[in-house]
């Protein structure tokens, strides 16, 4: 059993989800930051490659296990956009205002504004393991065409889940920590870690 982790994320709350998550498995989780270790780069076209590729790079330069997700907003309109690029989808420096503004306004000549979170969680126990532990997630949704609350982060206040009539930005974080594409990929990936 892994009993410490470092978390290849420097976004505050993918940190804050994940340890409120992986608590009940007593491991100690330390964010790639707090070790000096930059963000590696993401430049590849899939959620699960950059996931990799951030664990491997957080474990190789900790010479411990290290978590990684990969994540982003998919709108069906948009041909799956933003997608990997969703942090940065309005360029540098990431801003999830401009983000949000800038999603509006591409969709702005659509209808169709259904869309869907979509998770990628990759555990390495060392950089080079063979064998990852890979779990995934996806939380489907519409956008609106104004944001709505003021909680969670990123496209949250846009991202209406329609059974429950509310946004991401709506969402108390216990809530979202149980129905959220991150909580999903964590929920199949804590199984994954107990039964190591």
């Amino acid at each position: 059993m892994i009993n410490k982790l470092v978390v290849a994320s420097g976004n505050a709350g993918k940190l804050r989800e994940i340890q409120a998550i992986l608590a009940p498995l007593n491991i100690q989780i330390v964010p790639q930051a707090e070790l000096n270790i930059p963000e590696a780069d993401e430049t590849h076209f899939t959620f699960l490659e950059n996931a990799l590729a951030k664990a491997r790079h957080a474990s190789k330069l900790s010479d411990l296990p290290a978590l990684a997700d990969d994540s982003g907003i998919c709108v069906d309109a948009l041909s799956g956009a933003p997608g990997v690029y969703s942090a940065r989808y309005a360029g540098e420096p990431k801003c999830d205002v401009r983000n949000n503004n800038k999603l509006l306004a591409e969709l702005n000549a659509f209808n169709d504004r259904r869309a869907h979170y979509y998770c990628v969680m990759a555990v390495v126990r060392r950089h080079d393991d063979p064998e990852p532990l890979i779990a995934e997630g996806a939380w489907y949704g519409e956008i609106l065409c104004a944001p709505r609350g003021d909680s969670g982060f990123g496209y949250d206040p846009l991202f209406l889940i329609p059974e429950l009539g509310l946004t991401g930005g709506e969402l108390a974080a216990d809530v979202k920590n149980k129905i959220s594409h991150r909580a999903k990929a964590l929920a199949a990936l804590v199984e994954k870690l107990q039964n190591m």
